[in-house]
């Protein structure tokens, strides 16, 4: 599959950045706000925002239930930020009627890094991706407290003076078919993270 199609879901976040960096990466990208478009589509990108929000607008917009089970059947999907969030299997810090997608299993602290004031650069060694370090910008962003077995840590943040309590923690995680990252590459120009997306949706398919 050369160009695979790949939704974004298209509720709230940076939705076109996701579009954008998924087109240069070499896919088809296409925003999904239905069931119809969802099954349309060979893997889906779960773009920033604010979790409790997204949450809330999958129920709305009748996708919880379809999404959960494309899935469970193997669907390729990246989350980034609030993308990682709804992709835990369980989070700390949530809201009680957060609903979660799962597919990773990972525990993870929402808004760890803290308020939007309180946002963070730097630079990760990222498993995987040839070249330079990854530049990342975190914003009010989470990190991954515990992952299961099964999980691969592809990027912690390293131990630098201005990480503080984030020294060490993963914020790049994969489990098979399923990506996350606490950053946002879609923000930098730097379409390696998506490109390594495009090519987990066209080893899947």
């Amino acid at each position: 599959m050369s160009s695979p199609t790949i939704g974004v879901l298209a509720l709230q976040g940076n939705v076109r950045e996701h579009l954008a960096a998924l087109t240069a990466s070499g896919a088809t990208a296409v925003p999904v706000r239905r069931a119809g478009e969802l099954d349309a589509v060979d893997g889906l990108v779960l773009p920033g925002g604010e979790s409790t929000t997204m949450s809330k607008l999958l129920d709305a917009f009748e996708l919880l239930d379809p999404l959960r089970a494309r899935l469970r059947a193997g669907m390729p999907a990246y989350g980034s930020c609030a993308g990682m969030i709804l992709l835990a299997d369980e989070i700390l810090d949530g809201r009680p009627d957060q609903h979660q997608l799962g597919g990773l299993d990972v525990v993870v602290r929402r808004n760890a890094f803290g308020r939007q004031v309180d946002s963070f650069e730097t630079d990760l060694s990222f498993a995987g991706l040839p070249g330079d370090p990854v530049h990342a910008v975190f914003i009010r962003a989470p990190w991954v407290e515990k992952a299961g077995g099964a999980v691969e840590v592809l990027a912690a943040v390293p131990h630098v003076d201005v990480a503080g309590d984030a020294a060490g923690r993963p914020v790049a995680v994969r489990q098979g078919p399923v990506l996350a990252t606490s950053f946002h590459p879609e923000l930098t120009g730097d379409r390696r993270v998506h490109g390594l997306f495009v090519d987990m949706v066209r080893a899947a398919a």
